[in-house]
């Protein structure tokens, strides 16, 4: 895919707020330790020259100590008070790895102090409120908010992007298919801490609903241009009750658009893990399976095929290359990492999570 196409896919803009200076690396605090998505962080950042890790805040040093352990960190980065890691090291970002429920306030933090940049692992939080408040510090405050999605470093999406929006080759849009999921937390053996907080609704939001629906609602919204559905209709239940009481380990969300409805497939219940996206237009189809492969349809084609992808630039290939790009100043986050997009999967949750518990489609517009 040519650059150019990328770069309108995430619609990049000029970004109008503090820089990191492009001659030294973007200066991260790490922001809590009980998602498990910070082992896969720390790992990545390994023989990574564009991003320096100068603290880590987490409230139990023995969860720190195990990670400087396997990451060699020295006990001079951790602190147990974020407020004053933040005033001692002014970073240039900060990526949260708390649960879900701990996002608005380490973003209030984060903004109150004047960190340019903040990032944390999808969903952007578990509730409107909660999003709204996120929403409000970034404008008081002028922080870019990254949501980061593993799908959204795909190339997969990326090429379904360009066929929907820049080649018009399927039409129109009438049906997108999200099924996410793996088998389960206990199944695939996640940290304890990880564990007790997905399985906490408070924290969590829900179970899989917001665990995996996040991204269904994410990649739909993205597909809409940001557009809101008009209505969204859940079914969710706990299928392993003897694990997952009290929250829901299956969701099927229904997302309707003037011409076009969504289906989200969430699942702790999938005999293997899955990220595959289905897009349906008035002429043709595509359907992503994980990130690097594509089958395509159009009117003209007798047998479905095989799409080739090309690979993302290199300054948004994946989360650390975006993360230092939008702190140097490259491009402001938008399209799936994108705080607009993320406010409104956050209202698409919500109100799958209430039509759960009523029974009712519930509207939003």
């Amino acid at each position: 895919m040519p650059r150019l196409s990328f770069a309108l896919l995430l619609a990049f803009a000029p970004l109008a707020c503090a820089q990191a200076p492009a001659d030294r690396p973007v200066r991260v605090v790490i922001a809590g330790l009980v998602h498990g998505h910070v082992s896969g962080f720390l790992h990545a950042l390994q023989g990574r020259s564009e991003i320096e890790l100068v603290g880590v805040y987490d409230p139990d040093p023995v969860l720190y100590n195990g990670y400087a352990r396997e990451f060699h960190l020295a006990q001079g980065l951790f602190a147990a008070d974020l407020p004053g890691l933040l005033d001692r090291v002014h970073p240039d970002a900060v990526a949260i790895f708390s649960a879900t429920s701990d996002h608005a306030p380490i973003v209030e933090t984060c903004a109150g102090r004047h960190v340019p940049v903040v990032m944390m692992e999808k969903p952007l939080a578990v509730s409107v409120r909660d999003a709204r408040r996120i929403q409000r510090a970034s404008q008081q405050s002028g922080a870019q908010i990254i949501v980061n999605y593993e799908t959204s470093w795909y190339p997969s999406h990326a090429a379904i992007w360009r066929m929907i929006h820049e080649q018009n080759e399927a039409g129109p849009i009438r049906r997108m298919v999200a099924m996410d999921g793996h088998q389960g937390p206990k199944e695939i053996h996640v940290q304890p801490e990880f564990f007790a907080w997905l399985t906490n609704p408070a924290r969590n939001g829900a179970g899989a609903l917001f665990d995996f629906g996040c991204y269904g609602a994410n990649l739909m919204t993205w597909l809409m241009d940001n557009h809101k559905p008009l209505s969204v209709q859940a079914l969710t239940e706990t299928i392993k009750p003897e694990i997952y009481n009290p929250v829901d380990d299956d969701a099927t969300v229904l997302v309707q658009y003037p011409h076009a409805v969504g289906v989200i497939e969430a699942s702790w219940n999938w005999p293997f893990d899955r990220k595959d996206l289905e897009v349906y237009g008035a002429h043709g189809y595509a359907i992503a399976t994980h990130g690097d492969k594509l089958t395509v349809r159009m009117n003209d084609d007798k047998e479905p095929h095989a799409a080739s992808l090309e690979p993302l630039p290199a300054d948004a290939h994946d989360s650390i290359s975006y993360l230092a790009s939008v702190a140097r100043g490259k491009f402001k986050p938008s399209g799936l990492s994108g705080l607009e997009n993320n406010v409104i999967v956050t209202e698409i949750l919500d109100a799958a999570r209430e039509s759960a518990r009523t029974g009712r489609r519930i509207d939003l517009h």
